[in-house]
């Protein structure tokens, strides 16, 4: 019992309050708010996780969007030409001497006695020509020769006794003076026929047709037994042999309006031909036409060219390499730089960030390349085949660092 007390005194004392109505437990007032605010802030969160990034991935969509709006090119930078450059032109080779040979007279081919490919000598025998006709025409103006003499003799006797009976006064001197007429007229019939004869005596000689300067039979039309007309007929048929002389050789180029002025006599020009790789024949400007030709624009040339083994051969092709001191400044672009407009030829710039078209005058086309002789400054930055529908002013993007012009020379 005694330990019951004690256990009584050391419990404090409860005192138990009355109970009361909700408004007046605060803690039970709170939690419903503070259950509803909890979860509108993770209903907010969760519907910010959801948007944000959509938010976030739609600016991103439209950024990108509007960068590929803007088209992406590659550019490279016009190639400057050297000083004094080479330039390259098309050429055709022909003989310094070079003559078709005709016939003169009518007749058959009697005989030939040179072929394509010989080589003869200045008024070596080339063919003969049977001629008939012609030396019957002879013939008769030989006769007619001898009777125009014979008259003529007896006119001048005549003229001279007349003379002498005028001084008797046995005849008139109307007589003497139709005697000393007729023999007048009877010596111009003789030289009439000596005329006659002498043409005719050239027209035989020309049955035998010969060389006119050393070199080669380069064709020959005619074989014995065919019919000859006289003169210089442009047919096959017309031109009985070709002779050319290959010891010199002239080489005519056509050089564009551009170096027209750079052309002049003296200047090293040297050949290449395909049949001969790796060699270089050496030549001389020697003369041109001194006017530009109205159709292409060109100034013809003609360039000397000594050949005195023969190896060049007539009418081959050739190009031709002029080195012009020139002071002109020129570029080379690839040929995937230009845009043909109806306006004329024109290349895509870039500057900060914007297309321009720039008008050019292009020289040589290289293949690969075009020379560019007006309109670049060699800082231009050009596009890579620009698109047709490129304008001034249109926003491009550049996909890579400029390079130098593809196949330009270094």
């Amino acid at each position: 019992m005694q330990v019951e007390e004690e256990r009584r005194v050391d419990r404090p004392l409860m005192v138990q309050a009355p109970q009361s109505g909700p408004e007046r437990n605060p803690e039970g007032f709170r939690r419903p708010w503070v259950i509803a605010l909890v979860a509108f802030l993770i209903a907010v969160a969760v519907v910010i996780a959801g948007i944000v990034p959509r938010v976030k991935a739609r600016a991103t969509l439209r950024n990108e969007t509007n960068q590929l709006a803007v088209p992406a090119v590659v550019v490279v930078q016009p190639k400057r030409s050297a000083d004094g450059q080479e330039i390259v032109l098309p050429a055709n080779v022909q003989a310094f001497k070079d003559a078709p040979i005709y016939a003169r007279t009518n007749g058959y081919l009697k005989r030939w006695y040179a072929d394509i490919g010989a080589r003869v000598k200045a008024g070596q025998l080339l063919a003969e020509i049977d001629t008939p006709e012609v030396t019957q025409q002879l013939h008769q103006a030989r006769a007619d020769l001898a009777t125009a003499e014979a008259n003529a003799h007896l006119s001048e006797i005549t003229a001279t006794r007349y003379q002498g009976l005028l001084k008797s006064d046995s005849v008139s001197q109307q007589d003497a003076d139709n005697a000393t007429g007729d023999f007048a007229a009877k010596k111009a019939t003789v030289l009439s026929a000596q005329a006659n004869v002498r043409r005719l005596e050239d027209l035989q000689s020309f049955q035998k047709i010969y060389a006119p300067f050393d070199g080669i039979i380069t064709a020959r039309n005619t074989d014995i037994g065919q019919l000859i007309d006289s003169g210089s007929g442009t047919g096959p048929r017309g031109e009985l042999f070709h002779i050319a002389a290959p010891g010199k050789l002239r080489v005519y180029v056509n050089v564009p309006q551009i170096y027209s002025q750079l052309a002049k006599p003296g200047l090293k020009a040297d050949l290449t031909l395909a049949e001969f790789p790796g060699r270089r024949f050496e030549g001389k400007l020697v003369r041109t036409a001194d006017a530009i030709d109205f159709t292409t624009r060109t100034l013809l040339v003609e360039i000397e060219v000594n050949n005195p083994s023969g190896e060049l051969l007539t009418g081959a092709y050739a190009e031709v390499h002029l080195k012009l001191p020139t002071n002109v400044a020129t570029f080379t672009v690839p040929v995937n730089t230009l845009l043909f407009r109806s306006e004329g030829l024109r290349v895509a710039s870039v500057k900060d960030g914007k297309a321009s078209l720039i008008p050019l005058t292009i020289g040589r086309d290289f293949g690969s390349d075009v020379e560019v002789l007006t309109g670049l400054n060699g800082d231009e930055s050009l596009i890579v085949n620009p698109p047709d529908s490129i304008v001034s002013g249109q926003q491009v993007r550049v996909a890579q660092n400029a390079q130098p012009a593809a196949g330009a020379s270094k």
